[in-house]
């Protein structure tokens, strides 16, 4: 879910951009959240995912092998941000998804009854699900590829903002928003779904472009700080309180905390039956994230046998496909990354 801020989100605080202008910027993308879309995107027409042999899902592994080359062929230094253990507080949203989650897959069984190939498609993107052996296995094949991943100890986009907020990395990536709670300073969108997309329930194809959100443009033409920003999207709703506030949507949140300039004390006079849990904890969860300083950024030449291992043996993934991409990953690789392995500093300042 996310918090949805994007009712609110002005012009001059949104650019659209080319992916040749994240050229050796290092970018911290939200794992999950590409996982997801890889999943939700590469289908079969009745929306079965790809699959193995044996019958598991590889729809993943293929979004992030030929999408993660493609972003190095344009020289940009992704490092992949998994979720750890979710907060107690997140638990609410968590059965939530689960709900929706099981009602999509009655639905998709029921379209594929009466032979409704459109809906099966749509009903059978809103249940995918992905498992810890997926998760794992997308961790394998980036170690394969030589592409750093950090292991965050709780939310990856906090992770992923942190170490855009220590320079580790330029940006945070995600098609989420929650980034910018966290105190991202620019949030990259649309990196893992570029290209033409089909509007849902419509016969109607556009194009989507990479977009660069930048907090301190926001909170300028909105008027507000980033604590604001944060009692905004607990106003409207977080992945902590999925319902927000009844009554309240993005335009009077954004009212009510430029009217209330202290977000605490804003907070703390919502009714509290509104709330699964504090309103103030989930205010300071956003402040004070866990995170980790405990990783390292390091990409390497590709492990040509280890890639054919992970998706030829053991997923059945085309070799000549396989090997194509491969050898323009080493190029990217030598192109952009080899030699050029200096300091953070040295790299941001590009």
């Amino acid at each position: 879910m996310g918090v949805n801020l994007r009712e609110i989100i002005p012009k001059e605080a949104v650019t659209e951009i080319e992916l040749d202008s994240l050229r050796y910027k290092v970018v911290a993308i939200d794992a999950y959240n590409a996982l997801y879309q890889f999943l939700t995107a590469i289908r079969q027409p009745d929306g079965t995912p790809l699959m193995d042999s044996r019958g598991r899902v590889t729809s993943h592994l293929s979004g992030l092998f030929y999408r993660t080359i493609n972003l190095a062929e344009h020289g940009v230094k992704v490092v992949y941000v998994f979720d750890g253990k979710p907060p107690e507080m997140k638990y609410l949203e968590i059965e939530r998804r689960k709900r929706v989650k099981a009602e999509a897959v009655r639905k998709y069984e029921e379209a594929v009854k009466r032979g409704d190939q459109e809906a099966a498609r749509r009903y059978a993107q809103a249940a995918a699900r992905l498992t810890d052996e997926m998760v794992e296995d997308a961790k394998k094949l980036l170690e394969a590829m030589g592409i750093p991943y950090v292991q965050a100890p709780a939310e990856g986009e906090a992770q992923a903002a942190y170490m855009a907020r220590k320079g580790d990395a330029w940006a945070a990536a995600s098609q989420d928003y929650d980034s910018l709670l966290f105190g991202a300073p620019r949030l990259a969108r649309n990196l893992a779904i570029t290209g033409k997309r089909k509007l849902p329930r419509k016969n109607v194809y556009v194009e989507v472009k990479p977009e660069l959100v930048e907090l301190e443009k926001l909170l300028k033409a909105l008027g507000i700080t980033r604590e604001q920003l944060i009692a905004l999207g607990i106003l409207i709703g977080t992945d902590y309180n999925p319902d927000g506030v009844r009554g309240i949507g993005p335009k009077t949140a954004l009212k009510m905390v430029q009217t209330h300039r202290d977000p605490v004390k804003l907070l703390q006079g919502l009714p509290r039956h509104e709330f699964p849990v504090d309103p103030l904890k989930i205010y300071e969860y956003f402040l004070n994230p866990p995170v980790t300083s405990d990783y390292k950024l390091e990409w390497r030449e590709p492990d040509e046998k280890r890639v054919l291992e992970i998706l030829v043996e053991e997923h059945d993934f085309n070799p000549e496909r396989v090997k194509n991409a491969l050898e323009r990953l080493r190029r990217a690789y030598r192109e952009h990354f080899q030699g050029r392995q200096m300091g953070l500093d040295a790299w941001l300042r590009r």
